[in-house]
């Protein structure tokens, strides 16, 4: 007899289904993905931290887990990072039986394994509809043995659950190769993975590690789990580090932390940004008021209406309001026209919300990357 579970929402909602993965309680915010493939990326990415996660794509589990391998720089190779880091799963159907040449378990064995709670047999893209009409909120998935109290993750210190522990360097090979330091704040391992396929040495320091004391030759703030008002410690770091003037590159929520850096406000979402197809449309920078772009000549001159889909995961935003007089809007959302980007007019100062790295997701932005590294390597 299959067990059953029951997700349970803050507003009274009530959904029963069948328990896969570990049978035990949970609680978080429930949010909802929207993307197609790439669970075992995205379950293992830290921005889901406490996070119940809802996939409106009906199938999941249909291609299994691959071996956990690690790349020739020690990262892990098809997750990005060592665990899974959502607090529960609610799919539609999960197929116990799965069918690819890499795969040596089920999505449920593997979720069981780590003890993590999944739900199935449910409506998702009714829960969904739900969401998106009253906005993410909290829930908790109880068995019909356990339950338990709703807890709100955005109001606790998740950084401190994800970032590593102490400074760790990683060497990418190249003889004399310039280093950059990366602000790990819940990194994926795909964005460690880009900056040193690129022939960049890269100085990963927890979230709240004082960094200005290194040598260093660039500064990259990483994606991350919760309200960016929580990392204080990390955002007065940046704005010690753009006084230097050293390249800067934020990356998600590093984008809210630079803004934060530099006198911009966040917002929280009502559903935030969770897919792996979310269109996003580039805007001209006027770096001296000719009208030619920014004045690095490294950077890609913008052009205006140039779309690029990306890879997201975010329930928070940067309000273009409180911008200073020389920063500007990079890019804008295309569905809700919200910042995913902002940059200096002059200075080689930049951060994107979307996922450059993707993992999973499409590739279009990865040349942010490239451009990053030829302003280091000046």
């Amino acid at each position: 007899m299959p067990s059953h579970s029951t997700l349970i929402l803050e507003n009274g909602t009530s959904i029963r289904g069948e328990s896969f993965g570990a049978y035990k309680e949970t609680a978080g915010e429930v949010v909802f993905n929207t993307g197609m493939v790439g669970y075992p990326e995205t379950l293992t990415d830290p921005s889901y931290r406490g996070q119940i996660l809802v996939m409106t794509y009906p199938l999941v589990g249909n291609y299994g887990v691959p071996e956990p391998k690690r790349d020739r720089f020690g990262l892990p190779l098809g997750f990005e990072s060592e665990r899974i880091q959502i607090a529960g799963l609610v799919v539609s159907e999960h197929s116990m039986r799965y069918s690819h040449h890499t795969a040596v378990r089920s999505l449920s064995d593997w979720m069981e394994r780590e003890g993590i709670p999944g739900l199935c047999g449910v409506d998702t893209r009714s829960l969904t509809r739900l969401l998106r009409d009253k906005g993410s909120m909290l829930g908790k998935l109880e068995t019909d043995s356990a339950t338990c109290e709703f807890f709100d993750p955005n109001a606790g210190d998740l950084a401190s659950q994800v970032s590593v522990s102490e400074v760790t360097r990683l060497e990418s090979g190249v003889e004399s190769a310039p280093t950059v330091v990366l602000v790990d704040c819940g990194c994926k391992a795909n964005i460690a993975r880009s900056l040193l396929s690129r022939g960049l040495n890269v100085v990963r320091v927890p979230h709240n590690h004082y960094f200005l004391n290194m040598d260093f030759d660039g500064l990259v703030i990483s994606n991350g789990p919760g309200d960016p008002k929580m990392f204080s410690e990390t955002t007065r770091n940046v704005e010690r580090a753009l006084a230097v003037g050293k390249p800067i590159l934020g990356i998600c929520l590093g984008n809210q932390i630079l803004a934060r850096a530099v006198g911009a406000e966040t917002y929280k979402l009502k559903f935030g940004h969770r897919s792996h197809n979310q269109p996003c449309i580039e805007m001209k920078v006027n770096g001296n008021g000719n009208g030619n772009g920014h004045s690095l000549e490294s950077l890609r001159t913008p052009v205006t209406g140039r779309c690029v889909i990306t890879s997201q995961n975010h329930g928070y935003a940067v309000r273009r309001e409180g911008l200073p007089p020389d920063w500007r809007v990079w890019f804008t959302n295309a569905n809700d026209g919200t910042v995913e980007g902002i940059r200096h007019v002059s200075r080689p100062f930049a951060s994107v919300q979307f996922h450059p790295e993707a993992k999973p997701g499409p590739v279009d932005t990865a040349w942010i990357f490239d451009d990053f590294a030829k302003e280091v390597k000046k």
